[in-house]
């Protein structure tokens, strides 16, 4: 079952590709989500990975957790599910 996992402190000259290829060596990375701030379209410095097998997903966690990457100390954990909330329109 996929294992979708949170991945902050990223640079903010992190690209997806290289976010998925350093979560690769523990097993198959279904996807790599860099969040963009909308206005600036400038990383917010936290992102997504999904991966295949929960047991590759809990090894990346706990050997990519406070490990570097681009000069930073990646935190890695498990994603934890939001609501989703209604956006409000008003202007």
């Amino acid at each position: 079952m996929p294992k979708k996992i949170y991945v902050g402190n990223l640079n903010y000259n992190t690209d997806e590709d290289r976010l998925a290829d350093h979560f690769a060596q523990f097993g198959t990375v279904l996807s790599a989500r860099i969040i963009f701030d909308r206005e600036t379209n400038r990383s917010k410095g936290f992102g997504f990975v999904e991966m295949e097998e929960d047991e590759a997903a809990e090894a990346a966690i706990s050997a990519l957790n406070n490990q570097e990457l681009d000069s930073r100390n990646l935190r890695v954990n498990e994603a934890i599910e939001r609501e989703r909330r209604p956006r409000d329109n008003r202007y």
